[in-house]
């Protein structure tokens, strides 16, 4: 579900959201951006998620392995 929401802006910024981003696709941009910061439970429920993806972790813990022969043998 959508709601409209009316905000006021600077006529420069608005100027820079139309030929930047387009007439029609501001909304979309604004949401893109405010998102991460507002619904924090889209963040925790993609980890969930991923955690019940059993190729994609095994694919994960390949690549994570492959990077350890990157590294020489350092006595720290």
């Amino acid at each position: 579900m959508t709601k409209k929401l009316t905000i006021s802006i600077d006529d420069r910024v608005y100027d820079g959201l139309h030929a930047v981003i387009g007439r029609g696709h501001i909304g979309k941009f604004l949401e893109d951006l405010a998102r991460p910061f507002v619904v924090t439970e889209s963040l925790s429920a993609a980890y969930a998620e991923m955690s019940t993806d059993k190729a994609r972790d095994a694919e994960a813990d390949e690549w994570c392995e492959s990077l350890a022969g990157d590294v020489p043998d350092v006595a720290w």
